[in-house]
């Protein structure tokens, strides 16, 4: 199936995005042409390039394994047409590099580069990832359950050339492109209008599921900021829709309503996080008192298939609460493995501890079963039945989840286990 058969079921609820056609995951071979003058690709992440009349600007480029490929199909479908502008949306590695085969060409021709714009704030993001090569290479390794010791986060990155601080907007020919800073799963989003298409380019700000919003290892994302966003561009009429991730979508009612719907969705959670912070409550109260909008979450794009809604929850309280979750004994914790060996001494067994976690996961408590799991690894590191408990025990809470992300993040534990090791992505001294 091509992406516009791919959009079709989507948008009626037919695509398995939970597995099959995860909108992160799942890959299609080919790019497919949306329209006449519009070619879109669907790899880790969505992109796009339009054709103006006057050249070509790329809406988004892919990964660094996108390049290639990318290159030789845009050839193929416009074999003289440059590429004369891009728009990055944010600087996730999914979404910036195809761009460099285009630079690569007209320094070989002779002909200027593509102007690439984005936020003001991209640079400093791709500085930040210089800077933290070897925690970028880790987190997401255990995100995407990667048990590939040679990966290595991207240490290249295309720096875009026109800064946007406000909205403003380019012409290539009498193609008007509006761009829009905006917060969401990022700082620096920049999402585009191109009012004689009526296409819009959410970037990540739309993805085919529970908005991005709470990812564990990740800086911080903005829920609020984020439905302003999505509601600014459901006034828009857009008939044509290209996500940061999944399918595009078409039709303005259809369009309309899937932003509308997620923007209610997260400010119906962080209402209820605030409620609740204003009340003086600690986040673990809060996070088992939130209440989902499970209607909404029925919603073809609106399934937590990538991120989990209570991620979501520790989003907003890191942002407004900062890092202490307000239970006393852990403002100055002790050594993980100090408060371990106490809890054994006072039960009495290691064994016992092993015997209660497994018992408690054969019942799928799997939340107290982690936490005996882990007090007996920190008991014991190096002991050989801990693991294979930690093992399984991690395996089977992962099936619970619908979500790729607490799924690949507890995988990773019992990949770990199955090696003797608390978690694969930790360099050894």
């Amino acid at each position: 199936m091509d992406l516009k058969e791919l959009a079709s079921k989507a948008i009626n609820g037919q695509l398995d995005l939970t597995f099959e056609h995860h909108p992160v995951h799942s890959f299609v071979d080919g790019p497919t042409e949306l329209k006449d003058n519009l070619l879109a690709f669907k790899s880790i992440a969505g992109f796009f390039v339009l054709d103006t009349g006057s050249g070509l600007v790329m809406l988004d480029a892919g990964h660094k394994i996108d390049m290639e490929r990318a290159y030789e199909e845009i050839r193929k479908w416009r074999p003289n047409e440059p590429v004369v502008a891009a728009i990055f949306t944010h600087h996730h590695v999914d979404h910036i590099f195809s761009v460099i085969k285009f630079d690569e060409e007209a320094e070989k021709e002779g002909l200027d580069k593509p102007v690439v714009y984005a936020n003001k704030l991209m640079p400093d993001h791709f500085d930040r990832y210089i800077k933290t090569l070897g925690w970028n290479t880790a987190i997401n390794r255990r995100q995407f359950a990667i048990n590939v010791p040679h990966f290595e986060w991207p240490d290249d990155y295309r720096y875009p050339d026109i800064l946007i601080e406000e909205k403003t907007s380019f012409k290539v020919g009498d193609t008007e492109f509006l761009l829009n800073p905006a917060r969401g799963e990022t700082d620096d989003h920049l999402w585009a209008y191109i009012p004689k298409e009526k296409i819009l380019l959410s970037g990540d700000l739309f993805i085919w599921a529970v908005p991005n919003g709470g990812n564990p290892q990740k800086v911080q994302r903005y829920i609020s900021d984020w439905a302003s966003a999505l509601r600014e561009m459901s006034e828009l009429g857009a008939e044509i829709m290209l996500p940061g991730h999944g399918y595009p979508m078409f039709g303005k009612d259809n369009i309309k309503r899937a932003l509308i719907t997620t923007s209610v969705f997260l400010d119906d959670i962080e209402e209820q996080v605030l409620k609740l912070m204003n009340q003086g409550k600690t986040l673990n109260f809060i996070i088992h008192n939130i209440k989902f909008k499970e209607d909404l979450m029925e919603l073809p794009w609106l399934r937590p298939v990538y991120d989990d809604p209570e991620f979501l929850v520790r989003m907003i309280w890191r942002r407004y609460g900062g890092w202490w979750e307000g239970e006393y004994d852990r403002l100055f914790p002790a050594k993980r493995s100090d408060e371990a060996s106490l809890w054994i001494e006072l039960v009495g067994s290691l064994d016992h501890v092993i015997t209660k976690a497994i018992e408690l996961n054969q019942q799928s408590n799997h939340r107290l079963a982690v936490h005996l799991i882990e007090t007996a690894f920190y008991a014991d590191p190096n002991n050989d039945k801990v693991h294979e408990a930690r093992d399984k025990i991690y395996a089977d809470f992962s099936l619970n989840q619908t979500s790729s992300m607490g799924r690949n993040i507890l995988n990773h534990a019992s990949l770990a286990s199955k090696e003797g090791l608390r978690d694969l992505a930790e360099k050894k001294d």
